[in-house]
């Protein structure tokens, strides 16, 4: 006679980390609810990614836009969050020209300035200052008002290395838990100048920039100006603590809220070239500089459009 042993039908003890990021199918919606897709007809898009990033073609950036095409490009920008243009190779005057079919253009005295004050200049060379590279970011959520987006072209490119990826955080914030939704809708975060130099710039380059930036609060979940989208508005930069919460536990929830930009469903990653242009949502998206390129250098102009406050 013949015994067959019969496998166990409960499982041993397993304990999973609290707050993790698990596998699993991800709700990637690039629009809106209810955003009519409407073919463009002055210029042709290249999807890089399945949310983020499109490539634009057939246009030539120094000269002006009709009123038309900037309302298209607009459209291009909400729908994809990131544009690209290969091949520009603009002059910082037409680069400031174009980010202004957006809006004024802002200054950051923290950064070293190319042609103008409101060109930033990052001109990486071997032992240059890392600013903002590896790591995920918003620009200036330290300022009341944050940029709309920004323009970047790259001057010099390394012959290996030097991308730039972006994330959409209206997908990150599509994914959250259904309790995690619960505890941040309607919260509100403190985002300070300080922790985000303080890694580049001593006390005496950073003191008197505390006056001029002092700490402000703005949404966890913001909504999207023109789309009505909710995003996540957090990053490790510059949000220090949720307002209201003890510190370990706003730590913890901060932890996980800035994690969901390293998801690969949510990015696009570019290659740069010579004379490229990557024009972002910066209410929309995080970017992060990939430094792998030492010792050869990498030269950028970046040129801000100025935002309004968040809600």
């Amino acid at each position: 006679m013949t015994v067959v042993d019969t496998p166990p039908t409960t499982l041993r003890e397993a304990t999973i980390p609290p707050d993790g990021m698990y596998e699993g199918a991800r709700v990637l919606r690039r629009l809106p609810e209810g955003w009519e897709e409407r073919p463009y007809e002055r210029f042709e898009v290249a999807p890089l990614g399945r949310v983020i990033g499109a490539e634009i073609r057939g246009l030539d950036l120094s000269r002006p836009l009709e009123p038309a095409l900037r309302e298209e490009l607009n459209r291009a920008l909400l729908e994809w969050k990131v544009l690209f243009f290969r091949a520009q190779h603009l002059t910082s005057e037409q680069q400031r020209g174009f980010a202004r079919n957006w809006g004024e253009l802002e200054t950051n005295p923290l950064l070293a300035a190319g042609s103008s004050e409101d060109v930033v200049r990052f001109d990486k060379a071997s032992g240059a200052t890392p600013t903002f590279e590896n790591v995920w970011h918003t620009d200036v959520t330290f300022r009341t008002r944050p940029a709309l987006g920004a323009v970047l072209q790259l001057r010099e490119v390394p012959p290996v290395g030097g991308d730039t990826m972006w994330a959409d955080m209206a997908a990150a914030y599509d994914n959250l838990p259904a309790e995690v939704k619960e505890r941040v809708d309607g919260a509100t975060a403190v985002h300070d100048v300080i922790p985000g130099f303080v890694r580049f710039y001593g006390p005496e380059r950073l003191a008197p920039f505390q006056e001029m930036f002092p700490p402000v609060e703005h949404p966890v979940v913001r909504t999207h100006p023109e789309t009505g989208r909710r995003m996540l508005f957090v990053n490790t930069s510059f949000t220090t603590r949720i307002t209201g919460m003890e510190r370990e536990e706003s730590d913890r929830l901060l932890s996980f809220l800035c994690r969901q930009a390293h998801v690969p469903e949510y990015q696009v990653r570019f290659h740069w070239q010579p004379g490229d242009i990557a024009f972002w949502d910066n209410r929309a998206t995080q970017h992060y500089a990939v430094n792998d390129y030492a010792p050869h250098r990498r030269v950028a102009e970046r040129v801000a459009i100025e935002g309004d406050r968040p809600f």
